[in-house]
């Protein structure tokens, strides 16, 4: 029987996340010298949770892992993927037509936790991600998601096309992001059961996930660079189904 596999995060946040959701740590250390007000919360959830924690000195901390750990390092079960239907158990708890991202072969840590942190703060209800050619959930997506992770269930799929045949036959409508022959996305309608798809960080959508798409949006662009970073594209476009979603009182 082999042991359970394990992940580092570093960071305040991303350690006091973990803890606030009810993930199993197997123990924290923490800084020699560290401000113990600065990190009350994670101690108080850490005694609480019944989680050793170990004061050792900050190269050892450096040693463990290549991230901005600001004096706090834990050791944690390896991240779980949920499957497709959690995400339509999601919407369906919260009254909500479903929403969700699928991210085709994102390779950045940095910019996928990114996205995760603005999945959550938009109200998507799940990431979907291909099992190859694509970032998956390390420790340092957890540290640019600054916790996030912990909320936003994310699928990984062996076959992105298949999966959006599935989304359709389930009624969401599917969006992609397109620079030529499309519609401004501010045209969207976000009030469908909806889809939307970011493409990879260099080559952007296949061309087989655009064929699929019900809608092409384009993201207008007055200024001199070509291209937006796939974080900042899929920010934008969350923003906006938020916006169509949640209208202003004075816009109903």
């Amino acid at each position: 029987m082999t042991a359970p596999e394990t992940e580092l995060i570093g960071g305040k946040n991303p350690v006091a996340e973990a803890l606030r959701s009810g993930r199993e740590l197997n123990k924290i250390w923490i800084a020699e010298g560290l401000n113990k007000k600065s990190i009350g919360e994670i101690l108080a959830l850490a005694k609480e949770a019944g989680v050793l924690v170990q004061a050792v000195p900050k190269q050892k901390l450096d040693a463990m892992l290549d991230v901005n750990h600001q004096g706090v390092i834990a050791s944690v079960a390896a991240y779980t993927y949920a499957e497709l239907e959690d995400l339509f158990s999601v919407a369906e708890r919260r009254g909500e037509d479903p929403f969700f991202l699928i991210l085709d072969e994102l390779e950045d840590p940095h910019n996928l936790g990114s996205i995760l942190r603005t999945a959550d703060a938009t109200g998507v209800h799940g990431v979907i991600i291909p099992k190859r050619r694509s970032v998956g959930l390390t420790s340092v997506v957890a540290k640019a998601s600054t916790g996030a992770i912990e909320h936003i269930p994310v699928v990984r799929v062996n076959n992105l096309s298949q999966t959006v045949e599935e989304l359709k036959k389930r009624g969401v409508w599917i969006a992609g992001t397109d620079a030529s022959g499309s519609a401004d996305y501010r045209m969207m309608d976000a009030t469908l059961p909806l889809a939307v798809i970011i493409g990879s960080e260099g080559k952007g959508m296949s061309r087989i996930l655009r064929e699929k798409c019900d809608f092409l949006y384009q993201l207008p662009m007055i200024g001199h660079v070509t291209s937006l970073n796939a974080s900042v594209a899929a920010s934008v476009l969350m923003y906006e189904v938020l916006r169509k979603r949640q209208p202003l009182p004075s816009q109903r």
